[in-house]
């Protein structure tokens, strides 16, 4: 994604994912759609999209005849989403390291250059974004379309909050090195090493939760106060 231009809905979204996890906005708090077209200067479409693109995250709720507000962080259900999708990218690590193509490994390599290319730069958004990327190469070489789908469509509902990881000091750096572990694991079409290597890579354990539980409870704190 280096050097593309993003849509409107998409840098609505990130500007709202970036205020919601460093707690500019707090949980309950209201979001004016007229308001934030006026902000950035976009119509009616782009935030109606980026709204959506939240809702499916789970930063967003929309109550009928009242609005859409930032949702409540839960930590007990975070915690546990987390767990699946490091079982859900496990699965398609293994199926990876067997079933990998040579294009497809181009393709993973590639994206894992992109990676790097961000981290040297220090840039976590474009990070993020690429690292987005890196999965989902390995999503595709896993052959397996329900797996990849199910992996998907949580890594959808957990994006703002794997965004919010990259903050954490170092943590790119770290990305980056797990990253290169993932994809020599896969070159060397060793099954279970690539899915241990996925599995730890995205499951939140050791220092790693507590710097996650700071984080998020950080969110929650302006709430506190004020409520």
């Amino acid at each position: 994604m280096t050097g593309t231009k993003r849509s409107n809905a998409q840098r609505l979204r990130d500007s709202l994912e970036n205020d919601i996890i460093n707690g500019r906005r707090v949980p309950g708090e209201r979001l004016d759609p007229e308001a934030l077209g006026r902000e950035f200067q976009v119509s009616r479409t782009p935030v109606r999209e980026a709204f959506q693109q939240l809702v499916a995250s789970g930063l967003v709720t929309v109550s009928p005849k009242k609005g859409t507000f930032v949702a409540k962080v839960g930590i007990d259900q975070l915690i546990e989403m987390f767990e699946v999708m490091a079982e859900l990218e496990g699965m398609c690590g293994r199926l990876a390291a067997r079933r990998i193509t040579e294009s497809e490994l181009a393709a993973l390599r590639e994206a894992h250059q992109r990676c790097e290319a961000a981290a040297m730069a220090g840039d976590s958004d474009e990070y993020y974004y690429e690292n987005e990327g890196f999965h989902d190469c390995i999503y595709t070489a896993s052959h397996n379309a329900f797996l990849a789908s199910e992996a998907r469509q949580l890594k959808q509902r957990l994006k703002p909050y794997r965004r919010l990881q990259l903050q954490v000091r170092q943590r790119v750096n770290n990305s980056l090195s797990e990253h290169q572990t993932i994809v020599e694991a896969i070159e060397r079409g060793d099954p279970v090493a690539a899915q241990q290597a996925l599995s730890d890579h995205v499951l939140i354990q050791g220092e790693r939760f507590s710097d996650f539980v700071s984080s998020v409870r950080r969110m929650e704190a302006p709430l506190e106060r004020t409520g």
